[in-house]
């Protein structure tokens, strides 16, 4: 089976914009590996790549509604599904993003889960509700302390799930994940910038996304109903805007903690791609043709 490839890194590095020039040097088509590019209406806070949606084709955007279920095995089978469609059309499949759960399902593979329990999800989110997150982290870490450590405190959808598979199940939900050799032949390429650079990058591109209407897609998500949806510790960029929206925080505020959260899930990115020993791809040194030169001449043999 002919090898993919994969452009992965944090958040504001550029892997989009890299990954648009190869897809249009290679003949590729782009499997986005964003769990929050999923979801439609919410183009501004994801940095959705609208330009290059145009002119290369993508997969894995704009498929869902705010708030529907989508979880790490739903998008490996999604991904395998475009990718073998992406090869009957001749092209190349590019796997693009920085979900980091999303790329190791695709890669390692995930084994069948029980399908979601509604009853007990309802109750563990009362626990959370009533107790805290921080009480159901603490529960993850003692039954799954594999995957508590790969998950941030703070993200109650996963911990959730985790703990709902763990009950239903009597295995953790680590167990289902494979860990050893990948099932696919792939060629990873990891694009990193110096922390300084990135940082700033995080700053600027939070910023011009509040210019460009963040708040305003924030409201009109609201109107529709999927507050509950935005405020989950998986929304960074809109569930930080909630609070000025009720009349709680100010805007600066609120745009401190998007750019915070931001930065914190960029070094949680960073520390996972680093452990893949990928080729990086290093956006501070060259410039963008630089690197697509770089990216096409590695995946292509020469």
């Amino acid at each position: 089976m002919e090898k993919i490839l994969i452009i992965g890194g944090a958040t504001a590095t550029g892997k989009s914009d890299l990954a648009c020039c190869v897809a249009k040097r290679l003949g590729g088509e782009i499997v986005s590996a964003d769990s929050m590019a999923v979801y439609r209406r919410m183009s501004i806070g994801t940095a959705k790549p609208v330009d290059c949606m145009r002119e290369v084709k993508h997969h894995l955007i704009d498929i869902l509604e705010p708030g529907d279920y989508f979880d790490a095995k739903m998008f490996e089978k999604k991904a395998l599904k475009a990718i073998e469609e992406i090869r009957k059309r001749s092209k190349l499949p590019m796997v693009v993003g920085g979900t980091y759960l999303y790329l190791q399902a695709l890669i390692y593979g995930i084994e069948d889960t029980p399908p979601p329990n509604w009853s007990l999800r309802k109750r563990l989110y009362s626990v959370a509700s009533e107790k805290g997150k921080e009480y159901l982290y603490r529960k993850l870490v003692v039954v799954d302390p594999k995957y508590a450590s790969k998950i941030h405190p703070n993200d109650v959808r996963r911990i959730v799930r985790a703990l709902e598979v763990f009950i239903e199940t009597a295995r953790p939900f680590s167990s289902f994940h494979r860990w050893g050799r990948p099932k696919i032949e792939f060629e990873g390429f990891h694009v990193v910038r110096s922390w300084e650079s990135l940082s700033r990058r995080i700053e600027l591109r939070v910023r011009k996304m509040v210019e460009e209407g963040l708040l305003e897609e924030v409201r009109e998500l609201i109107d529709m109903g999927f507050e509950k949806f935005l405020t989950s510790s998986q929304a960074i960029g809109y569930k930080e805007l909630v609070p000025y929206l009720r009349g709680e925080k100010s805007l600066e505020e609120c745009v401190e903690e998007i750019v915070k959260n931001t930065k914190a899930y960029a070094k949680r990115q960073i520390r996972w791609f680093r452990k893949q020993g990928w080729r990086e791809i290093d956006l501070d040194r060259l410039t963008l043709e630089e690197a697509c030169e770089e990216v096409v001449r590695v995946f292509s043999g020469g």
